[in-house]
């Protein structure tokens, strides 16, 4: 047979590979990095600061600065007390070499060298050594600066001091292998934004970041928050209309652990928690998040009963004592355990009686202090409950009428007749005349088209009841069949991508960001799982003779037309994606063979619950900034 697997009975000792030093890492970077596209580019920066960021915690560094160089390279410097440059007594060389070379080795495996940490794995040095075309270290120690270079792992020479030194510190440059990488290109908003969060979560550090790769157009900024976690708070609520006049802020240390808290509620609907352990995001929550949750609804309870505001029968849910709330939860312990499908959920089972302990008696004090501002957050806790019990209400209706089933799917969808989901794709279409030519120009065996009629609502500014009340958005919640809030079901999702069509306008880009506010405030899990994109209909067609050109921006025309020594026939710019017929749509943004999608992707959710605050909120001079502010820059897409 020709398929047929040709089994080997040879299998002996000569079968088993030894992978030396650093060779595992080489072999497979996804097991130590996670990945080796710009995620995992990214990682290698978070590897070495985090060993400047262990240094602040243990009261040693104050300063860390990072570049990215002409030469494709990074250098991350801080001045804390440098890696150990002396003489390793089993390993016979520099300890900065062990440190470099070997998997597992450094302060963070017993003894006083660190008693928290942010590594998980203390594979951070060694692995960006591995995964580096070159690497330099340098350290500033006993008055002498030592050097020693590396290639792809492999030290070149050994530590030497090259001149005096008068201060203290390491300083490590790299240049990612273009053997291991996809993609070699820094991006300098995504590390900005980590290392604004770094900041804020360990009050009075100042971390710097500058980019010198293109010398006329230098960037440079410093972070620095003496208020820590209260700014963060600040940060994430700026523009916001706030419940009390500043963040309620808790701090608890013991010699074991700190639990750091800040919360502030504000007039909007969206819950905003963010947590972390020894300064990594536990986006998949666990042990100090369930804490937190417990000791504020018990917290507005008990004082809700206590002074009256609660009958005795009536109960607040977490849901709506969480409404509005913008809170940071920061915990540093000495042995974190995490756990989850990314390793980013908390699982140290003390952890949440800390929490909870600390938040109920701090909390407690601070409603006792201050009751107009308790008996307001009991109020209006009160109202969340009554609003939700409306959307619940709403949604049940909507359940029985068969709404948000997706057998009963909305007389507006052209359907696609491929059964397997995975195959299949929609496309979230502006106008009755784009929708016809959609659906006329489409594959009808996987391509499906639900054309919209105007904008959707503004979901920033609505609860859930008013959101599940809009025609436009009842359609897509039935059509994809994912459910939307607590209702959510992969299994039931209809389309592996979700595909936005708008015209190249103004009125195209507001209904964009009409839908991707939806989909991140109530179906974020499709932007998680990469199912979202937006399609790239052509500005141009140029016409020569029999032939026809498609140009997606202005700077592709414009080198056209200066390089082509055709005479042109004919020049078109599409107001709509009405003004295409079947075909030319087809052609130019349908056909998966030609067209260009953009992958919507959420790098910092942080960023960009921001910019939809910004974008979607109340105040008008903010979104006419950041308008004003970024309308050149526009070329991708990644919230």
């Amino acid at each position: 047979m020709a398929d047929e697997i040709v089994k080997s009975t040879h299998y002996n000792e000569g079968d088993i590979q030894v992978l030396e030093g650093l060779d595992p890492v080489r072999k497979r970077p996804s097991m130590y990095i996670g990945s080796t596209d710009e995620r995992g580019l990214h990682h290698l920066i978070t590897e070495v600061v985090d060993n400047s960021i262990d240094e602040a915690l243990a009261g040693y560094c104050t300063h860390i600065e990072v570049s990215f160089l002409q030469d494709g390279s990074c250098r991350i410097a801080d001045n804390g007390r440098g890696i150990p440059t002396g003489i390793h007594k089993t390993e016979h060389k520099s300890a900065v070499e062990v440190v470099l070379t070997k998997l597992h080795a450094g302060g963070k495996f017993g003894g006083e060298g660190y008693k928290i940490s942010g590594g998980l794995h203390g594979v951070g040095l060694s692995c960006v050594n591995a995964l580096s075309e070159w690497l330099t270290v340098e350290v500033y120690q006993n008055g002498s600066h030592f050097y020693q270079k590396y290639f792809r792992g492999v030290p070149q020479e050994p530590l030497k001091v090259i001149e005096p030194a008068d201060h203290t510190g390491t300083t490590v440059t790299f240049k990612p292998d273009n053997l291991i990488f996809e993609i070699l290109h820094f991006n300098y908003d995504v590390v900005k934004n980590r290392f604004r969060e770094i900041a804020f979560l360990n009050k009075g550090i100042s971390i710097g970041i500058e980019d010198l790769r293109n010398p006329d157009e230098i960037k440079r900024e410093m972070f620095h928050f003496e208020g820590g976690i209260v700014e963060f708070v600040d940060y994430l609520n700026q523009n916001k209309v706030c419940a009390f006049q500043k963040p309620i802020y808790i701090n608890q240390i013991n010699e074991r652990n700190q639990v750091e808290i800040a919360l502030q509620y504000n007039d909007g609907y969206n819950e905003v928690i963010y947590s972390y352990a020894n300064n990594i995001n536990t986006e998949e929550g666990g042990t100090h998040l369930l804490g937190f949750k417990n000791a504020l609804t018990k917290v507005l309870n008990d004082y809700g009963k206590k002074n009256n505001i609660l009958k005795e029968s009536e109960k607040l849910s977490g849901e709506d004592v969480r409404e509005g709330i913008v809170a940071i939860i920061s915990v540093k312990l000495m042995e974190p355990q995490f756990e989850g499908q990314t390793k980013t959920k908390l699982g140290n089972s003390e952890m949440r009686t800390i929490v909870e302990k600390v938040l109920t008696d701090k909390l407690g004090e601070y409603m006792e202090e201050n009751p107009k501002d308790a008996k307001d957050l009991v109020l209006r806790s009160i109202t969340a409950q009554r609003a939700r019990e409306a959307a619940r209400n709403a949604r049940d209706l909507a359940r029985r009428k068969g709404v948000l089933e997706s057998t009963t799917l909305p007389g507006k969808l052209a359907d696609c007749s491929e059964q397997d989901p995975k195959l299949c794709e929609i496309y979230i279409v502006e106008g009755n005349s784009a929708g016809g030519s959609a659906k006329s120009g489409r594959d009808r065996r996987f391509q499906a088209i639900l054309p919209l009629r105007g904008k959707i609502l503004n979901v920033e500014k609505a609860r859930l009841a008013r959101i599940l009340g809009n025609e436009e958005i009842k359609s897509m919640i039935t059509a994809f069949g994912y459910g939307i809030s607590e209702d959510f079901d992969e299994s039931k999702l209809r389309y592996d991508k979700i595909i936005i069509m708008t015209d190249a306008d103004v009125d195209g880009a507001h209904i964009q960001i009409l839908m991707l506010t939806f989909l991140f405030r109530f179906m974020r899990e499709l932007i998680e799982q990469g199912h979202i994109y937006i399609a790239q209909p052509p500005l141009y067609k140029i016409s020569q003779g029999n032939d026809e050109y498609y140009f997606y921006d202005d700077a592709e025309l414009n080198n056209f037309l200066a390089t082509t020594e055709k005479k042109i026939s004919g020049q078109q710019r599409y107001k709509g994606l009405g003004e295409m017929d079947a075909e030319q749509l087809w052609e130019t943004t349908m056909n998966p063979k030609k067209r260009t999608l953009l992958k919507v992707t959420m790098q910092d959710a942080i960023e960009a619950d921001k910019v939809f605050n910004d974008l979607m909120g109340d105040n008008p001079e903010i979104r006419r900034k950041f308008i004003e502010d970024n309308a050149n820059l526009v070329k991708d897409l990644d919230i």
